[in-house]
Formats: C-alpha cells, structure tokens, sequence
C-alpha cells in the first residue's frame, strides 16, 4: 500500500479493497503450498488448518 496515494475516503476504500481481494484471494501464499488463502474455507465458509 505505500505505493499508493489515495485521492478521497471511497478511493482508498476501494484500493484497500482490491489488495485485500489479491491477498486473499488470488496471491499464492508459500506456508500452504502456493495456494491463495481461499482454500482454507471448507464449503460452509469456515476456516480450516493446512495439512
């Protein structure tokens, strides 16, 4: 995020958004095998530990 100015309220809302999508959702991650954080929800939305 230091790479980005954020113009109004609703703009770094949005941006801040947007990363957090990325990180959680997209961005593998090394501790669970390059997979993104996602995976770790079973079906019902409930985090579950890495095997």
């Amino acid at each position: 995020m230091n790479t980005h100015w954020f113009l109004t309220l609703d703009d770094a809302r949005a941006k801040l958004e947007d990363w957090r999508r990325y990180y959680n959702e997209e961005r593998p991650h090394r501790a669970i095998g390059q997979s993104p954080l996602i995976t770790l929800l079973n079906h019902d939305g409930v985090a579950i530990p890495p095997s």
